[in-house]
């Protein structure tokens, strides 16, 4: 792929396995004025240098939609019976791989300018081959990405440079002048729900039960799913504890991964390293002494009598919920929803509602050779009303037992480390290290700046 740009032209065209062999942490900005380290103390008289708007786009599309996922699923097993072959919740695939491509990360970017939430463009509004047609330019990119951003502040996210907000050493070079960074949050609540219809859709026999390691290990809502033998009490259960992140938090290591791999390849510095703990970066009510964060909705869970056990009980299910950014990032849960039953239903009808991805063929029209999407659709099976009903009954379970969901871990989760990029100070690489950085960061004036 070539574009109008040398520095552009040059990271999509630079080698995946140099970028591999090549990626370090490097975290030693531009700008940074001070590094008191001994015999490798440094001053430098550079200033501050923020990445230009087409570098960030290039970040950002390096966590974006990517094309289109293709249902390349049997939808019987060998025995000639029907498998679900719905078992996706997004139809377009992004950058990395997502537990049925839920799409659960959501990013934050950080800079000079603001604290911005990353959206997600509206799928009609793109090609759905937008980075790989060969026809890509700068304006473009920067056109694309600009409409993802949403400023949810008018300053650069910040804390005192002391614990609890940062940790020994990244106090003094992360989150700088500068710098540009990417905070992933998860959404764990529409994974979670359907990773439960996932676990049930099994054959006859073999679907588990769900149970309560929090509460004397009982079964979590399915009394009369075993009673009638939808659940088979006698093979391994599932303890709620265990699905905690239920792999969800997969996804976000490898964009943050796909991040690292965009720093080297663009002749960039940075590294991935601890974020602001929860409650701050999302803005807990609790610490608001500290500051207001994301703003993020914490839902406080109701006091009941379960709560005499809640002092045996671990974190975070007697905490206060982040349930999402209004109008931003909403979790599939009160009280965006009046009920679990409710917001079960909103996952189906985004899979299968009128509108669904499974139901209307302009999605998967966009993959499949002409006349094959109806054809598909016809031929998919859903998830049996049993396994609906039960998935609502636990998730419901859950809700009414904790006050929140998920109990056993945040409806946003935050996994606790970001990714920062910014301009290299190559004059302290020259002076103390044999090789501190490849040639992509030796070229990347000229090549992104012109000089």
């Amino acid at each position: 792929m070539t574009t109008p740009h040398p520095g552009l032209d040059a990271a999509l065209n630079y080698p995946l396995f140099s970028a591999i062999f090549n990626r370090r942490s490097r975290r030693i900005s531009r700008g940074l004025k001070s590094i008191p380290a001994g015999s490798l103390s440094y001053t430098s008289e550079k200033e501050p240098k923020p990445l230009s708007p087409l570098e960030e786009a290039l970040l950002i599309a390096a966590t974006g939609t990517t094309g289109v996922t293709m249902p390349d699923l049997p939808l019987q097993d060998h025995e000639g019976h029907e498998l679900v072959g719905s078992p996706l919740l997004k139809i377009y695939g992004r950058a990395a791989s997502s537990p049925n491509n839920a799409q659960s990360t959501h990013f934050f970017l950080i800079n000079d300018s603001g604290t911005y939430f990353i959206k997600r463009p509206d799928p009609d509004d793109i090609d759905p081959h937008y980075f790989t047609n060969g026809d890509l330019t700068p304006e473009k990119l920067i056109d694309y990405t600009e409409k993802c951003k949403v400023k949810v502040l008018d300053h650069r996210l910040d804390y005192p440079r002391e614990y609890p907000f940062y940790f020994g050493t990244n106090g003094f070079v992360s989150n700088v002048p500068g710098s540009t960074i990417l905070v992933p949050v998860i959404d764990m609540t529409r994974q979670y729900i359907h990773g439960i219809m996932y676990l049930l859709d099994q054959p006859d026999g073999f679907r588990p039960r769900f149970i309560d390691d929090w509460f004397f290990y009982r079964n979590a809502g399915v009394d009369k799913w075993v009673k009638n033998g939808f659940l088979n009490k006698d093979i391994l259960p599932i303890p709620l504890g265990l699905e905690k992140t239920f792999r969800i938090h997969i996804e976000a290591d490898l964009l943050m991964q796909n991040i690292m791999l965009a720093i080297q390849a663009m002749g960039l510095g940075g590294w991935i390293h601890a974020a602001f703990f929860s409650p701050f970066l999302l803005g807990d009510p609790q610490y608001k002494e500290h500051g207001t964060g994301l703003n993020f909705r914490y839902e406080k869970p109701i006091c009941t009598l379960r709560n005499l056990l809640f002092f045996a009980t671990p974190l975070p299910a007697w905490q206060a919920n982040p349930v999402g950014l209004d109008g931003l990032l909403e979790g599939l849960c009160p009280p965006y929803y009046d009920t679990m039953s409710d917001a079960v239903d909103a996952l189906q009808a985004e899979k299968y509602g009128k509108d669904g991805i499974y139901t209307h063929p302009k999605y998967l029209d966009k993959i499949l050779k002409p006349g094959l999407a109806e054809k598909h659709i016809g031929e998919i099976t859903h998830y049996s009303e049993e396994v609906v009903e039960c998935t609502k009954d636990i998730c419901t379970y859950i809700y009414e037992t904790y006050g929140r969901f998920p109990a056993h871990v945040d409806a946003m989760l935050v996994p606790g480390v970001w990714v920062q990029a910014h301009n290299l100070d190559l004059e302290y690489y020259d002076r103390f290290y044999r090789g501190g950085y490849s040639e992509s960061q030796a070229n990347h004036d000229h090549l992104w700046y012109g000089h």
